[in-house]
């Protein structure tokens, strides 16, 4: 019998299906007890060029700053607090010196801002193109891991931030990339919100002690990168619940519908699967919401979980429930 193709398995599928038969497990959180009575977790990036970003548009401080953003969301969506940095730079011979240290200004502004205690470098040379690893490790303290709870029917879920807004910046730049390769003045002040969520999305640096501060702690936490549904889904496969998204709850920058309907977008659709919004989704326990709603205004209730038997759905203003797609996820899952 033939084998199946990636495009008809599905990757999260392909993932699942790699570890079978081995004594690790997929998707499991990679953490150990450390002697000081302190969970410590690793995570890990890696950005490739002409993939995850183009240098062409994309500036190398902004570059550096957000692949640290990438590993430190991570980190906050476990109630991990950062520590160590390890970074390996693969470089091109078409960058010199100077460009590098560009990049690695931005990677330190980063690990200062939000707390890392030490950060090291390696740097090798790369045939194609530039190419970043990040790998972190971060503390949770013994009470915030044993005090996480279950996860719940009702518990609801709530967004760090606006969605879809670094999909449609990252789309302007494409747009305008004809002109930035001949030097062309660009002019982006129309869409600056939109391209700045892109280049150089932004974390609260106190997100986790603010929660531990508040005694809310969160039964799931995900960092959104590649679409709010496929958080969603994965929050379901974790929680052994389904999920119900209300679109008109979701948060948009406030011309997201404009430049939406220039670009012939639709924010609704970036949001869902557009990728890159570097944002926090967390599922809080119903009983915290006053709380919650009190001393995090920076984050909006976009939904809650609901029975397995509902699935993953976006409930559209009219009441139409519609099953969540994802990149990577079978149809049925």
């Amino acid at each position: 019998m033939a084998e199946k193709t990636f495009a008809e398995i599905g990757k999260i599928e392909a993932i699942a299906s790699l570890y079978e038969g081995t004594p690790f497990k997929a998707f499991e959180d990679c953490w150990f007890e450390a002697p000081t009575r302190e969970y410590v977790s690793s995570f890990s990036k890696l950005y490739l060029e002409g993939v995850d970003f183009d240098l062409i548009y994309f500036p190398l401080k902004h570059l550096g700053y957000k692949a640290v953003i990438g590993v430190v969301g991570e980190m906050y969506a476990q109630m991990c607090h950062p520590s160590t940095l390890a970074v390996v730079l693969g470089i091109s011979a078409k960058l010199d010196y100077a460009q590098i240290k560009e990049l690695w200004s931005g990677i330190v502004a980063a690990a200062k801002e939000h707390g890392f205690k030490k950060l090291s470098l390696d740097l090798q040379p790369s045939k194609n193109g530039l190419t970043i690893s990040m790998s972190g490790m971060g503390e949770t303290s013994l009470i915030t891991g044993k005090r996480r709870p279950k996860a719940q029917s009702k518990d609801l879920i709530c967004i760090s931030g606006c969605l879809g807004a670094a999909y449609l910046g990252m789309q302007v730049l494409e747009q305008q990339k004809s002109r930035f390769v001949a030097g062309e003045s660009v002019k982006l002040d129309n869409y600056k919100m939109m391209v700045g969520a892109y280049l150089k999305p932004e974390l609260a640096a106190q997100t986790v002690a603010n929660l531990e501060d508040d005694v809310i702690y969160p039964s799931h936490g995900y960092f959104v990168t590649r679409g709010l549904s496929d958080a969603v889904k994965r929050l379901s496969r974790d929680s052994g619940l389904g999920a119900k998204i209300y679109a008109d709850k979701i948060p948009f920058e406030g011309n997201s519908f404009q430049l939406g309907k220039e670009l012939d977008i639709d924010p609704i659709s970036a949001a869902m699967n557009g990728g890159d919004d570097y944002r926090l989704l967390f599922t809080i326990p119903i009983l915290s919401l006053e709380k919650f709603r009190r001393d995090f205004q920076t984050f909006s209730i976009i939904g809650h979980l609901a029975l397995p038997e509902v699935g993953t759905v976006l409930v559209t203003p009219d009441g139409v429930e519609l099953p969540l797609r994802a990149q990577g996820w079978h149809d049925g899952e």
